[in-house]
């Protein structure tokens, strides 16, 4: 058994979502959204680290980490679990976090997610976007909808992360998954290859640069259904991101193609539960009709709060609107209601005390 299954264990009896190694520091696990340090384990150090790390990663992976201070992969535990690893070099020395991914794929009822999300999958084409800040649970709500699409619908799927996190069976789908630096040396490169793959669907892991932005888009266009996502907390920012990457002469050409294949947009934030006990997602959702059309097009990005407002019998739900509503539940306290709000004025009145 290697060093780190034992803390893998620890992960799993505890729940903790996800396990902190750093030189120099204890091992913390992060449980419903606070980060401790693991009872009976000290400091560790560099040498006793480098030698945990390694021992679970091929030899080619640790040269590549070695080489250039980053790695990411999925590290299968046994039968146990999947992580999500990623490996970094520091000031300090040695560092690397495990992110748990769930055995079984959830789906989207168990997420409690808006029923809205399912339409998702029935587009034919265009640009579906899951957008939120790092530990929101992006990934998973992809994986739910690609697991409808794939339990509803007869479609070729492919799916290029890095890494891969959920593996998808084959149910009435085809899915083919693809591994940025084993299967394909970047996500340009496998996105490039699919007008010859015959993609129904296709789920961009990250779209995280120009190029990879762009061809997720021209895909759209061209008659496949994309799903990404992105690191912005609402709707209104996210078509902003889009358009931002890109050099001041190409943005119209760029919004005006947004304005055709943008179909929907989900942006996630997870709170934690009153008491502490458990975290809950909350939603912002944008889906296409003529006026978010019209207004992408016409660059007036900041009306899409108003056409979210007027349009909630369609699906839509601004984020703030979601967090007052769990608020009104009890579901979360107002403290947390304010520091994860979009609008701090609205919620002003949980704002924490200065002391």
């Amino acid at each position: 058994m290697a060093v780190l299954d034992q803390l893998f264990d620890a992960m799993l009896s505890s729940g903790a979502s996800d396990l902190h190694l750093a030189q120099g520091q204890p091992p913390k696990l992060r449980l419903h959204g606070e980060v401790s340090p693991i009872a009976g384990w000290g400091v560790l150090d560099g040498e006793t680290l480098g030698s945990m790390l390694s021992e679970i990663c091929i030899p080619k992976r640790w040269e590549r980490f070695v080489e250039t201070g980053d790695l990411d992969f999925a590290y299968a535990y046994e039968k146990k679990a999947r992580f999500r690893a990623n490996y970094n070099k520091q000031y300090a020395g040695y560092g690397a976090v495990f992110r748990t991914i769930p055995s079984k794929i959830l789906t989207l009822e168990d997420l409690g997610a808006p029923p809205v999300l399912k339409t998702f999958g029935g587009f034919n084409a265009g640009l579906c976007l899951v957008t939120g800040p790092t530990g929101s649970g992006k990934s998973t709500t992809l994986a739910g909808v690609i697991d409808f699409i794939n339990t509803t619908t007869a479609r070729h799927i492919m799916t290029v992360e890095e890494p891969i996190e959920f593996v998808h069976p084959n149910k009435k789908s085809t899915i083919v998954q693809r591994e940025v630096g084993i299967d394909v040396p970047s996500f340009a490169a496998a996105l490039k290859a699919t007008s010859r793959q015959d993609i129904d669907v296709l789920l961009v892991g990250e779209m995280r640069d120009l190029e990879t932005i762009g061809l997720a888009v021209s895909g759209a266009e061209t008659g496949t259904l994309v799903f990404g996502t992105l690191h912005t907390n609402s709707a209104v920012k996210t078509v902003d991101r889009i358009i931002d990457v890109f050099p001041a002469d190409q943005q119209n050409a760029i919004r005006q193609s947004l304005a055709v294949t943008l179909r929907a947009i989900c942006a996630q934030l997870l709170l934690k539960k009153t008491g502490g006990k458990g975290r809950i997602a909350a939603h912002e959702i944008l889906i296409q009709n003529l006026a978010v059309s019209n207004t992408i097009r016409e660059g007036k990005n900041a009306m899409l709060t108003q056409i979210i407002m007027s349009n909630r019998a369609l699906g839509m739900q601004l984020m703030d609107d979601c967090i007052d509503g769990y608020l009104q539940k009890g579901l979360v306290d107002g403290t947390e209601a304010y520091m994860k709000s979009l609008d701090k004025e609205r919620f002003k009145q949980f704002a924490p005390v200065k002391e």
